[in-house]
């Protein structure tokens, strides 16, 4: 069911992107805003079109990935709800980078290219959000080619689960785990050698799964095994 101009203008009071701006102008950046929606699988942007619009996610979940020069996937990263995509092609005007695919039932709303400029230019709070995350960008882009870098599979594995492990007050955790076949696409191998890796862990007891989320139980075991004798897991590598 389509969403009432209301409806779109209070989606965009919850995006953290749109947060200090005016009832005014939400309200006139609502009339402008395209909702779309997305089954899990479905490509939302594809590698190499035509940059028209800034997207928001609404609600769901997407991963952006890349394809290496022998036809692998390699995921870049994950979005979800009140994450913002597509701004690299709307600053430069060059075609989009990456590809972006929902990892399941996804809404998301599309700003035309000249409204999504004039608030970069116009709004300072807007600005300053976009060169932030243009700098984590960079950061996390740095990282990630470290992680693909590590010549063995196994260990590519557990530097993307320390990677991506947080600390809490009840210790380091993975919260909203991603697929082993996410994973798989993260570091380059295939969704069994991320199984075998992470159940060695589990029988090591270096992490336990609760639910959706990876408990890192010994966080100082699990940067060890990022750099054991490649030799330990030769058999894995891909």
């Amino acid at each position: 069911m389509p969403l009432s101009e209301q409806s779109i203008a209070e989606h965009l009071r919850n995006l953290p992107f749109f947060s200090g701006i005016d009832e005014d102008s939400l309200q006139k950046l609502a009339d402008t805003l395209l909702i779309r929606s997305a089954d899990r699988g479905q490509t939302i942007l594809n590698k190499g079109d035509v940059g028209h619009h800034l997207l928001f996610l609404l609600s769901g979940r997407l991963q952006a990935v890349d394809l290496t020069e022998d036809g692998h996937e390699i995921g870049l990263s994950f979005l979800t709800a009140g994450d913002y995509f597509g701004e690299l092609s709307v600053i430069d005007g060059l075609p989009r980078s990456a590809t972006v695919i929902a990892c399941e039932a996804s809404l998301y709303a599309l700003l035309p290219r000249p409204q999504a400029l004039d608030l970069m230019h116009n709004n300072p709070l807007v600005a300053e959000k976009v060169f932030k995350k243009l700098a984590a960008s960079i950061r996390r882009a740095s990282d990630f080619r470290t992680i693909l870098g590590i010549p063995n599979a196994f260990q590519r594995v557990y530097a993307l689960l320390n990677y991506l492990s947080k600390t809490s007050p009840g210790g380091e955790v993975i919260d909203s785990l991603p697929t082993q076949q996410e994973i798989a696409i993260m570091v380059n191998t295939s969704r069994e050698t991320v199984s075998r890796a992470i159940h060695v862990l589990i029988q090591r007891k270096i992490v336990e799964k609760d639910l959706k989320r990876l408990l890192v139980r010994q966080p100082e075991a699990l940067r060890n095994e990022m750099s054991a004798n490649p030799t330990l897991h030769a058999q894995q590598r891909r």
